[in-house]
């Protein structure tokens, strides 16, 4: 190998980078992309470059940001990595780009180092290294919390040797320790240069404060598996400065076309559904009515089809709509041949027959309401079709000695807000024409779709959040738990009131930080009541017979935090609050932090049948919570064993179990 180059990366290194460059020789993918001289390359050119190529091309954002890491965090409705599947295109495309992002981030090291052995530095140079070294830092972030296990020695120019993730972790932290003390702030960019960082501007003073904001991300992953570890840079970081408002989120403006600032979630032909996890976490939060939220205008909306839709797919413009704002104890209509119960999604087995009495008020602005077609808001993807404005679908039965089904009965989804648990139905999700059909549920908004946003790597709400956790372990920290908690949620509410200013949600925000109504896992807003849930009776409507119904409500139990017998507790508000928080453009932070607490609630797919991959999930155990049932991490790609099989078998003997799906990271909570 080409010892002289510094900061060598896993795409270099590895003989996975064979099937990257299409090279066949070792030494010619270790060669420098500058050794004709550093006088023609910059710094400056190879941190650009990764920084945009991590905003992910539409080709690796639909198979790792939507596919893998929103299934695994239920934001979104796939039943993917949620149901243990993997595919190995997927996640060898996803493998390939993060190597490539890290070749390039490896390129402005080692320039550095080369330049200033030459003494060709310009006097900004070094703080340039710096910021490098700290988006190094979040792409091995990002590879380690997928993967589990990388080479670090292969950032010293020697022989691949992957290391455990505990390794890897002491080393991020240390790293990031360093390039953000050794930040200076001084002296600016020229103009020019600045231009080149799609983050910043090579704002100094913000590139320090995101060094801090992920020191403390950092710190607080390792906190189950090394407490004093994570408590030492925690306390170190915060008090330097993080990410506080939302002029300092690090983020990366999006572009329509197909290239790497292309939005990540642009795909038309995925729905970007709302998920059965997050609807649940949605529903009762924050005691703001869905008729003081949305009444005036959806009274006032008729959902009809124009005439090119009608022509497309021959549908009967449906009638203005009389919309039903439900009582707090109503659950919906109950079809019980059609809408299976082996989950413990509390919400299984219902249709919403209109829009539940108290939500979040950020539910209503992040997700589209079905039939709701003249907002423009709305998002009407796949634009090839009209099946987003489709809304009118049957429940069907099998009729004996006839291949063709009767109906039971017409759906009419405008104007009603339903999120039904992936899974496997089995013969009765066959029946249902209904559940899993585009115009039928929420999906996300055309803004965060059209690539006309930033994409958020770090937001403000995230340092406020974190700091409140601090808090509740007694950590030193600025504030206290519930400021903090309670400015997370202002960030929140900010961001949204800045991107959605049609919406002006903050106007709810001091009835909402005073809320004591449950959510329908059990978890209320106010910070001071952290009384538990009772059971309580609800109503609903049995769809076969026509008759009113009740029955006793009991709020799911949490058996993968504090077995169960905690749903309100401060955690639980604080992860609650965070995880809404990150919708849509940090799913990864949310799957990282429910793999090492166990928090929030996910719900069990739905199990009616047996999934393949999932076998140890059952109808005679879907309604607890185990370990065993949500996915850990990504399988390593069939390239790497095939191309390299030293390094693979190097790999398994630090990951600390089978390359499978459930074998947990070092920092998980979940100890197999």
């Amino acid at each position: 190998m080409n010892k002289n180059i510094i900061g060598l990366t896993l795409a270099a290194g590895l003989s996975i980078g064979l099937t990257l460059s299409g090279c066949s020789d070792f030494d010619e993918i270790n060669r420098s992309q500058y050794e004709a001289g550093t006088d023609l390359v910059q710094i400056e050119y190879f941190i650009n470059n990764s920084i945009i190529s991590a905003q992910m091309n539409p080709e690796v954002a639909e198979r790792s940001f939507v596919l893998y890491w929103k299934d695994a965090a239920h934001t979104d409705r796939i039943g993917s990595l949620s149901e243990y599947y993997t595919d190995d295109g997927w996640t060898d495309n996803y493998f390939g780009y993060v190597t490539s992002w890290l070749s390039s981030i490896n390129e402005a090291i080692s320039l550095y180092q080369q330049k200033e052995a030459e003494g060709s530095l310009q006097p900004y140079s070094k703080n340039l290294y710096e910021v490098a070294r700290i988006w190094r830092v979040y792409l091995m972030s990002e590879f380690a919390d997928n993967f589990g296990p990388m080479p670090l020695n292969g950032f010293q120019g020697e022989e691949v040797t992957f290391n455990t993730v505990e390794e890897v972790y002491n080393f991020l932290l240390k790293e990031i320790e360093e390039s953000t003390r050794d930040l200076a702030l001084s002296p600016a960019v020229p103009e020019a240069t600045s231009k080149l960082d799609p983050a910043y501007g090579y704002d100094f003073a913000k590139w320090k404060k995101y060094g801090n904001s992920l020191r403390m991300r950092l710190a607080m992953r390792v906190v189950n598996a090394d407490p004093e570890l994570a408590r030492k840079h925690f306390e170190a970081a915060v008090k330097e400065g993080y990410i506080s408002s939302l002029d300092e989120i690090f983020s990366v403006q999006e572009r329509p076309g197909w290239d790497a600032l292309t939005g990540v979630m642009t795909r038309e032909w995925n729905s970007q559904y709302l998920s059965a996890t997050l609807n649940n976490l949605y529903t009762g939060l924050g005691g703001i009515t869905s008729e003081e939220q949305i009444g005036a205008y959806v009274r006032s909306a008729v959902p009809i089809l124009n005439e090119a839709e009608q022509k497309k797919g021959g549908v009967t413009p449906p009638e203005p709509i009389k919309v039903k704002f439900n009582a707090p104890d109503w659950m919906g209509v109950r079809w019980p041949d059609h809408f299976p119960t082996m989950t413990n999604d509390p919400s299984a087995g219902f249709w919403n027959d209109g829009f539940n009495n108290t939500m979040d008020p950020r539910a209503y602005v992040a997700y589209g309401i079905p039939g709701d077609l003249n907002n423009p808001h709305f998002c009407k993807y796949p634009s090839w079709s009209n099946v987003a404005s489709v809304t009118r679908r049957a429940l069907e039965k099998k009729v004996e000695g006839s291949s063709k089904p009767d109906t039971v009965a017409v759906i009419n989804s405008a104007f009603t807000w339903n999120a039904p648990v992936a899974g496997d139905w089995g013969d009765k999700g066959a029946l249902n024409k209904v559940a899993f059909f585009r115009g039928n549920t929420p999906t996300l908004v055309l803004d965060f779709r059209n690539s006309s946003m930033r994409r958020v790597f770090y937001g403000p709400w995230e340092s406020y959040f974190l700091i409140a956790e601090a808090a509740v372990r007694g950590w030193q920290v600025p504030m206290n738990g519930k400021e903090a908690y309670e400015r997370g949620i202002r960030e929140s509410f900010g961001y949204f009131d800045k991107c959605f200013p049609d919406a002006g949600i903050s106007k709810y925000l001091d009835q909402y930080l005073a809320s004591q109504s449950y959510n329908r896992v059990g978890t209320s807003v106010a910070w001071d009541h952290t009384a538990e849930p009772q059971p309580v009776t609800k109503r609903y409507l049995n769809g076969l017979t026509g008759k009113e119904e009740s029955y006793e409500y009991h709020y799911p139990s949490n058996g993968l935090y504090k077995d169960g017998t905690v749903s309100n507790d401060h955690l639980t508000k604080i992860i609650t609050q965070k995880y809404i928080a990150q919708v849509p453009w940090l799913p990864l932070e949310a799957w990282s932090d429910q793999r090492r607490l166990g928090l929030p609630f996910f719900e069990n797919p739905m199990v009616e049948k047996t999934i393949t991959n999932l076998p140890a999930l059952t109808k005679e155990n879907c309604k607890e919570s185990r370990w065993e049932f949500f996915p850990q991490r990504l399988i390593f790609p069939s390239s790497l064993k095939n191309n390299s099989p030293k390094d693979y078998a190097d790999a398994l003997s630090v990951l600390g179990g089978p390359d499978e799906v459930g074998t947990p990271l070092w920092w998980a909570a979940y100890k197999k």
